[in-house]
């Protein structure tokens, strides 16, 4: 394994592992943020047995999931939540959640968990973590640099901190470009967006402005062409030595808005020689624990290309579960110290769907000439599974539903509550 990051990578200091028998109860776990992600892995833990607690924003829809239970945190607002949690999590007030396993489901959480690892293992069980590689991965400009000592395939990029910078980049840049925060969770925390798209050298200087005047600095990033049905992701979980436990890979359908928005259809398929591209990232940077990363076929050269990696569980992570790969349970277990069990053969052609999102994503594709409503019944026409909804669980769906029409009734009714 290689490290080339400027400090060496120290032994974790985790709770040790605790085994937890018939007779001892099992530990509850905290999961810090997330949507879909942290409404799939509550669900997934209390399924074993164990209670599940969650941190987030007031608004987030796991909050009123059957198989949660949420914690408020005093002095929590938008742009602050990794200090706040962190704050909270070490403070008197926690002490009744000390002996939790600790899960970070956004990438706030893992700010706040590598901000106070040293002393949150002292009172929570975490998982395994190099808390080196998770900030190199949160930051897109290190993980394009580090990919690119890797050997990994890239996206052409530039950095321009400045007027003059910027100015002299003026002849390279290549449209429509994709200004990404180095930090996108401070940038979308501020405006709900993850990243900016330019179509000329003005709209970049602009775009820059806004992405500084959030508090991160951000990277520009050529726009690999082709629709979005090009990406695709690999999962795993490394261990102390950064080698892969499993592997798994599953494709991307549609997002919305289309090219820059969110996934809205995925299904699970295997992507030869993924594994192996993410892997020697994976061992450059000496990334442990969950690893996450996604990439784009682009067919100029017929290489993927890195688009981001997350050391977490994703939005996709009840989809992953479905196939047979239940990585909080997995997680959970080895956290706990109960015997694990084998990763099954996953299944392919598994499929999540968000109605309401890829019906918009259709009507976009269709406007540009790229769909028709036939062509995107067809495609729907399969058994899926859904990022919010489940029978036994119905109310985060729900939740999500008829968010639109309380927001409008709080509007008339002047209250401003939105939940």
């Amino acid at each position: 394994m290689t490290q080339t990051l400027e400090q060496p990578i120290t032994e974790d200091r985790h709770v040790p592992r605790r085994h937890f028998g018939a007779n001892k109860p099992l530990p509850p776990a905290i999961v810090l943020g997330g949507g879909a992600n942290a409404l799939s892995v509550v669900r997934n833990i209390a399924r074993l047995g164990a209670k599940a607690y969650v941190i987030n924003e007031p608004d987030a829809f796991v909050r009123h999931s059957r198989f949660c239970e949420a914690i408020e945190v005093p002095g929590l607002i938008a742009g602050n939540e990794a200090s706040a949690w962190g704050e909270f999590l070490l403070c008197q007030q926690a002490s009744p959640l000390h002996g939790s396993i600790l899960l970070a489901c956004s990438d706030a959480a893992i700010e706040c968990i590598c901000n106070n690892r040293e002393e949150l293992s002292q009172r929570y069980i975490l998982d395994l973590s190099n808390p080196i590689a998770q900030r190199a991965m949160l930051n897109k400009l290190e993980t394009y640099r580090l990919a690119v000592a890797a050997g990994v395939p890239t996206p052409r990029f530039w950095v321009a901190s400045s007027a003059n910078e910027l100015e002299s980049l003026r002849g390279e840049l290549v449209f429509p470009l994709i200004i990404k925060p180095r930090f996108s969770h401070v940038f979308e925390g501020k405006t709900g967006k993850k990243m900016i798209i330019a179509n000329n050298f003005d709209e970049v200087a602009s775009a820059i402005s806004s992405v500084s005047a959030s508090g991160t600095e951000c990277v520009l990033m050529e726009m690999i062409p082709g629709p979005d049905d090009r990406l695709c992701s690999y999962f795993t979980y490394l261990d102390e030595h950064s080698r892969p436990l499993f592997h798994f890979t599953k494709r991307i359908i549609r997002r919305y808005p289309p090219v820059h928005g969110n996934a809205c259809y995925h299904i699970t398929d295997w992507v030869e020689g993924l594994p192996e591209i993410a892997n020697r990232l994976f061992s450059h940077v000496g990334l442990r624990g969950l690893a996450n990363v996604e990439f784009k076929l682009d067919v100029r050269d017929g290489q993927y290309k890195l688009i981001e990696c997350n050391a977490r569980f994703t939005a996709s992570d009840c989809l992953v579960t479905q196939s047979g790969v239940n990585l909080a349970a997995f997680v959970y277990r080895r956290l706990a110290g109960i015997p694990e069990q084998p990763m099954e053969p996953w299944h392919r052609g598994l499929r999540l769907w968000d109605p309401i999102r890829d019906f918009q994503a259709h009507l976009a594709l269709r406007k540009s000439g790229q769909s028709t409503l036939w062509r995107w019944l067809i495609s729907i026409m399969h058994r899926q599974t859904f990022p919010f909804f489940e029978l036994s669980d119905p109310a985060p769906a729900l939740m999500r539903l008829t968010k639109p029409l309380r927001k409008s009734i709080a509007r008339w009714t002047g209250s401003g509550a939105s939940r």
